[in-house]
């Protein structure tokens, strides 16, 4: 499994007094996700003033940060928060939903041969529903494998190279689980295999944008699925359970960070070709 280097940890050394524009400075607009280094507090901007910035985490717990230089991590890398401007005409810039700045009169590029394997369907539409817009404007593909154990022999025919690079997201990819022993197996640096701890893309979903307290806990030996729908006490349609939960995801702010940061490290890989 190979993981972004994205060089050394960025809470080591002295990071807070970087040279002269190695901090990027981010408007801090409602439903940027931030994180406090400090604290390791990290939630969804919901208000900012010249008294600081708010954030809210997936609780709906709600703290306020002041606005300080290299004050914050967004996706693990320092940034300087700063209070929004008004963009010309008095608007702010549209936002897709991802969070990035939305192209305005978008032509879908021709697609690059480099690639982004997901799971299943479900995993997908998900991506597509929050980074469409982003993957469009990058001329990326996402396919769906319907499972990755054979991965190795996928990874051997899509035959990755400099100019051609493949990512993969990867269901419940956590240590000593069956998926990372295949994820381990791909050794290609024209590849990357990440994934999120979730055994499930549903569970990526945040349990308050369903309208649900948490996610069940599935025994093992239930398929994961079903056994989450009759906890629920939902009919027991998969294909409906998953519409339902798809149509409660408007942006990013819908979805837990653990996935976030693996899917935009993906688009990240895949367009960093020559």
């Amino acid at each position: 499994m190979r993981s972004k280097d994205y060089g050394n940890d960025v809470l080591g050394g002295d990071w807070r007094r970087p040279r002269k524009g190695q901090i990027p400075e981010v408007p801090a607009e409602p439903g940027l996700v931030a994180e406090d280094p400090d604290s390791g507090f990290c939630g969804a901007v919901v208000a900012c003033d010249k008294l600081g910035v708010t954030l809210e985490d997936r609780f709906g717990k709600r703290r306020v940060f002041p606005l300080t230089k290299s004050g914050f991590l967004i996706d693990g890398k320092p940034v300087t928060l700063v209070r929004p401007t008004a963009a010309p005409g008095g608007g702010r810039p549209a936002r897709s939903a991802s969070g990035s700045i939305a192209v305005q009169g978008l032509r879908a590029q021709v697609a690059k041969e480099s690639r982004i394997y997901v799971e299943g369907v479900h995993d997908a539409e998900l991506v597509e529903k929050i980074w469409g817009h982003d993957l469009r404007v990058e001329g990326v593909v996402v396919e769906y494998l319907e499972g990755v154990d054979d991965l190795p022999a996928i990874v051997e025919e899509f035959g990755p190279d400099e100019d051609r690079r493949l990512g993969v997201l990867v269901d419940h990819l956590v240590e000593g689980s069956k998926e990372s022993r295949i994820a381990a197996r791909v050794s290609s640096p024209h590849v990357l295999v990440t994934g999120h701890p979730f055994i499930d893309i549903w569970e990526a979903v945040k349990p308050s944008s369903v309208g649900i307290p948490e996610w069940p806990r599935v025994p093992r030996g239930i398929p994961w699925k079903e056994g989450v729908l009759a906890r629920l006490g939902w009919d027991d349609d998969t294909g409906a359970a998953w519409k339902r939960i798809l149509s409660r995801v408007n942006s990013y702010t819908d979805l837990e960070p653990a996935l976030l940061g693996r899917v935009e490290e993906l688009i990240d890989f895949v367009t960093a070709v020559r």
